[in-house]
């Protein structure tokens, strides 16, 4: 009875994420991103042969580009659908050096010590429940002497994706106990006391603000969070509530508002940059 109880635990501190990511297609929203995503792997000066995992990889926006190098990589992602996206985008590319499959940043269950040159996680470790046990986990993967590079968004950044994440959650319930908001893994002393506790000391660990781009040749910026709304798990659960409470429209029109302001182009096109903190880890 103790270890079905604890099963049960476990799943109910797991799903939940599993959820929120399966909700929607990420993959409408990862369309969005995929230059940015080149743009950051080819700044990692990858010298294959290289080992790479990216972690909270969804369908590959940072993967892919990973694999064209000639690094060897498995992208781990907690949903399914992601999974199944992620391994397609691979075949269709002819790349037989990536494979795809599902996984838990806080339990990489399975995964050797040590198999990884490099541990990369864009906007997706950060997400995960238990963030002390996620740094454990990617220092416990990372060969001594590899790096760790995570992409984190910061907590109350002018800036598109952290304000839309700070608009949606004003129009949620408040969070359970013992919550702790992924936006932390966007602060200095959160990042240093959980590589810390992992046996990283600070003066092996970087941070840099760097830039993604939102970029959509065909869509304005109306449309783009249109997608947002269909297809990314926050933003649909803050208008589902939304709904509930009669104030679908503020929420609709705060988000618009936002993505107007930010936009950089013209003409029916969208192109709108998000700061976010660029974590290294030298191990």
């Amino acid at each position: 009875m103790l270890l079905s109880n604890q099963l049960d635990h476990e799943t109910a501190v797991i799903n939940p994420n599993k959820a929120l990511w399966e909700k929607g297609d990420f993959t409408e929203i990862a369309a969005l991103m995929r230059e940015s995503g080149t743009a950051l792997v080819k700044s990692l000066e990858i010298a294959p042969p290289l080992r790479a995992l990216d972690l909270g990889c969804g369908d590959g926006t940072t993967a892919i580009p990973l694999a064209r190098t000639g690094a060897e990589v498995v992208g781990i992602d907690i949903a399914r659908n992601l999974v199944e996206a992620g391994n397609r985008r691979a075949a269709e590319e002819g790349l037989a050096n990536i494979r795809f499959q599902e996984g838990d940043a806080s339990n990489l269950e399975g995964v050797a010590d040590h198999s990884f040159d490099l541990t990369l996680s864009v906007f997706g470790a950060m997400f995960a429940p238990r963030p002390f046990d996620v740094a454990r986990e990617m220092v416990r993967v990372t060969k001594p002497g590899g790096r760790i590079v995570m992409g984190n968004w910061i907590p109350n950044d002018p800036t598109f994706v952290a304000q839309v994440l700070k608009i949606s959650s004003a129009f949620t319930p408040p969070p359970p106990e013992g919550f702790v908001s992924p936006m932390t893994w966007g602060v200095e002393t959160h990042i240093v006391e959980r590589f810390g506790q992992a046996g990283v000391p600070r003066e092996r660990i970087s941070l840099t603000k760097d830039t993604f781009h939102f970029n959509s040749e065909n869509k304005n910026p109306v449309q783009v969070i249109e997608l947002f709304r269909r297809y990314y798990g926050p933003t649909m659960n803050a208008y589902a509530s939304a709904d509930k409470h009669g104030m679908l429209e503020e929420l609709h029109r705060q988000l618009v508002e936002l993505a107007n302001a930010q936009n950089t182009v013209n003409h029916g096109s969208t192109s709108i940059p998000a700061t976010f903190l660029r974590v290294t880890v030298s191990l």
